[in-house]
């Protein structure tokens, strides 16, 4: 979006839209503009219009901004629409005793770009919906506003909510919070749509006067002001039809840019509860944190927005032309798969897996992989209708997608992760479908801006295995031989653990919000103890707790709980007591108890913890950082071998400094106010590395020369990209000759006749040997060139904790 212009036109979901003055100032406080006001909504349309859609939209618009406290800016509150508005925006009219008003449908991001162009900052909706005749339906959800009065505030809404919510159990409502962005808290619950406005609001009213009644000091249900002061007013009106609340996501017109904000209830138990504004929220939705998701499952009809996601569909197909269906069904299991062979102009399948009304779907140029060395391309497409999931037909020629469509196979599926850059699930076929047996595929995004950003992998991966067996503490010996490894992974007690996204110091605004952590140069390791047992998994579900029995026991020993999960990095450190990645290659991969025990003696390591998940059964990824990082602190006692390293509340300046005069990788910045994001890769965690260090998977080798001519003179790595393994270079130093005769054993049984490269060049294939690529390593490097090749690299290491799938391009 080009600032400074006086006007442009966009387009936004196919509607050409006018925006102006992009560089007006809306909130003069902070500087906000109508670019920042538009860019804000357009990030949250997607979440905004989940509990707006085909609810009539009253506006608050402050054209000339919200002014400042000694001159506020005047605002104009708006119902019916004016001639100005654009044909494209959806609307229905209310009809009044003297005269109707047309008000506008928030279905769609382009109707939500136009409002915030005409500086409806604020946009407020009822409790019901229209139907698809335009008619008002019953209410879908019930709304308590919580507004304090003078002389107390958002604490108190908080205690009043909570007294609420016990009501609201008792009466088998879920209640769901959101702070309104202007002075107190909402409270939401979603209706069967059966009753009434009036009954709603009869309802509302008793629940207002029975907190009233119980918490005479603090809450007041009667409208008279006179009545509020000190005390938090209970407004149960806003359930009446005529009635708006201000929409959750929807900017506040106050001096500073807040948002009606949904919150969790742990949220609202914090001392420093405060309304957020329009920056914290974007990094939640972004992060897919949206607590007030479930409220939409627990309403009736279907899944809204549902519409809004066919719109690229319904856009691209003449349903008098075409065969195929243009509705979802409400009656499907809610985790249906398909695989659709289409013989178009060029034959492909098309991968479809139900989330959230409709089918997200991906076009699968050579189908299904069925080897896990070798990844597929898979194009995101549109979203399309739960019926396609048994659409069979001709479609004709002249139309999208023209060519002949059979099921390949469909059933159901298990989600294991979804996230906006990698989806995991198992699929379970029919009976003589093409998969034949359950199976785990991970789709990867791989594409960057523009069209690429629909380009994905598709990874055949392994299934998960069964529970294997716990350890025993007696000795190491026991240890070591009990959970000797039997060529299976474990998954008992596992949770996948949280990934920090690279990053630079420009990354930090706030340093206030943030806790600074040193970057441990190891292993990471996810420990679940159980009782006196404990057990130890790589980030790729891999059971280690043979190869560090030291480690199991003595976080047995030091855990004061019953059972925990515990997040941190197993370490090894040099004479000097640095972090040394080349040391602790001494211990990874060692079963033979024989060999743990020498290596235990010659190479004892470190456990650094930083983080706690589950604490006696309890989840705790919905807790901050701050929360988990004090329950860590009460829950371990330290020992030599198990170890708390200080989070650094001193600066990042200062904590860099820290890190170069530690010689280690670099610091890791952690948001405060931030959950746990088991799996995925989080704006939440920061890595700041003091060098540049690339995951890579060995494709080949190439052998030496001189003093190397009988062994391995340089490895051929890669890094997975959309069409398979991309070439990335050589690297040729860092190694020891004990090493290269290892990595040379390692090697030949991987051997090959084809490269597993998609673009290896000439002068570095001539020689090669190729080996199959299922290991990861670890290059430190100087830069990338412009032809994508790693500069200057330099081996550090083995990855046995990571998958080829999980090997990506890291570039801040």
């Amino acid at each position: 979006m080009a600032v400074g212009k006086k006007s442009q036109t966009v387009s936004v979901g196919g509607h050409r839209l006018k925006i102006t003055n992009l560089d007006k100032v809306l909130y003069p406080a902070t500087g906000t503009t109508k670019a920042d006001v538009l860019e804000y909504y357009a990030r949250v349309a997607r979440v905004f219009i989940r509990y707006a859609h085909d609810r009539p939209a009253t506006r608050k618009r402050w054209v000339n901004g919200v002014g400042t406290m000694k001159e506020p800016g005047k605002v104009f509150f708006q119902k019916d629409l004016d001639d100005s508005t654009p044909e494209w925006v959806e609307r229905h009219a209310i009809e009044h005793k003297d005269h109707s008003n047309h008000y506008p449908l928030v279905n769609n991001a382009a109707t939500l770009a136009w409002l915030a162009q005409i500086a409806a900052l604020e946009i407020h909706v009822p409790q019901w919906k229209f139907d698809g005749r335009g008619l008002a339906q019953n209410p879908d959800r019930l709304v308590l506003d919580l507004d304090p009065g003078d002389g107390i505030g958002l604490a108190e809404c908080a205690e009043v909510a909570r007294a609420a919510k016990i009501i609201f159990d008792d009466m088998g409502l879920r209640a769901f919070p959101v702070t309104s962005g202007s002075k107190g808290i909402h409270l939401y619950a979603a209706l069967d749509g059966k009753s009434t406005s009036v009954q709603v609001s009869a309802v509302a009213r008793e629940l207002a006067r029975a907190l009233e009644t119980e918490h005479p000091e603090l809450v007041v249900s009667d409208m008279k002001r006179a009545l509020r002061p000190g005390k938090v007013f209970v407004d149960w009106s806003q359930n009446n039809a005529a009635k708006t609340t201000v929409a959750p996501y929807s900017l506040r017109g106050r001096l500073r840019p807040t948002v009606a904000a949904p919150r969790t209830w742990k949220e609202l138990e914090s001392a420093g509860l405060k309304h957020l504004e329009f920056e914290e929220v974007l990094r939640r939705v972004e992060k897919g944190n949206d607590p007030l998701a479930e409220l939409v499952d627990e309403m009736p009809g279907e899944n809204a927005g549902t519409g809004e996601k066919l719109a690229a569909y319904i856009s691209m197909r003449d349903p008098k032309r075409t065969p195929e269906p243009m509705s979802g069904s409400n009656d499907s299991s809610g985790t249906s798969f398909v695989i659709q062979e289409h013989h178009a102009r060029q034959l492909h399948y098309d991968f479809r897996l139900e989330r959230d009304g409709v089918l997200v779907s991906w076009a699968l140029p050579k189908g299904v992989p069925t080897s896990s060395a070798k990844n597929h391309l898979a194009v995101q497409t549109e979203d399309h209708p739960l019926d396609y999931g048994s659409f069979e037909g001709t479609i004709p020629a002249g139309q999208y997608g023209a060519g002949t469509v059979t099921i390949w196979d469909a059933g159901e599926y298990e989600r294991e992760k979804w996230r906006d850059d990698e989806v995991i699930v198992t699929l379970h076929g029919r009976n003589g479908g093409g998969l034949g047996v359950p199976t785990r595929v991970a789709l990867i995004r791989t594409g960057g801006e523009g069209k690429k950003r629909n380009n994905w992998l598709i990874h055949l991966m392994k299934p998960v295995p069964a529970t294997g067996q716990s350890v025993s503490k007696d000795s190491v010996a026991s240890t070591a031989k009990a959970t000797k490894p039997k060529g299976k992974r474990h998954s008992a007690g596992f949770v996948e653990p949280m990934l920090a996204t690279l990053g630079t110091e420009r990354d930090i605004s706030d340093e206030d919000e943030w806790a600074f952590e040193m970057k441990w140069d190891g292993m990471r390791i996810i420990a679940a103890v159980q009782d006196d047992e404990a057990r130890l998994f790589t980030r790729n579900r891999r059971d280690v707790t043979s190869t560090f029995p030291d480690v199991a026991i003595d976080i047995a020993r030091s855990s004061r709980l019953s059972s925990a999960v515990f997040d941190g990095e197993i370490v090894a450190l040099n004479r000097n007591g640095r972090p040394d990645f080349g040391l602790l290659q001494q211990r990874i991969g060692l079963t033979r108890v024989r060999d743990v025990q020498k290596a235990m003696s010659t190479v004892p390591v470190k456990y650094f913890l930083f983080d706690m998940i589950e604490s006696d059964g309890e989840s705790m990824v919905d807790d901050s950082y701050e929360s988990r990082r004090a329950r860590l602190r009460e829950a371990v006692v330290e020992s030599d071998v198990v170890q708390m390293p200080p989070a650094f509340d001193v600066g990042l300046n200062t904590a860099i400094s820290a890190s170069r005069e530690l010689e280690l990788e670099g610091v890791i910045a952690k948001r405060l106010d931030d959950a746990y994001r088991p799996g995925r890769r989080s704006r939440g965690w920061i890595k700041i590395k003091h060098h540049r260090a690339q995951e890579v998977v060995v494709g080949g080798w190439r052998p030496g020369k001189g003093q190397r001519s009988a062994t391995i003179g340089s490895l051929l790595v890669g890094v997975p990209g959309p069409q398979g393994l991309t070439y990335v270079g050589r690297v040729g130093t860092g190694f020891s000759e004990r090493e290269l005769e290892k990595i040379a054993l390692r090697l030949t049984s991987r051997a090959r006749k084809t490269s597993p490269f998609v673009d290896v060049p000439k002068s570095d294939s001539a020689d090669a040997h190729w080996v199959r690529p299922d290991l990861v390593g670890e290059v430190q490097f100087v830069e990338w060139t412009a032809t994508g090749r790693l500069r200057q690299p330099s081996w550090r290491g083995w990855r046995p904790d990571k998958s080829p799938s999980d090997v990506t391009k890291e570039q801040p």
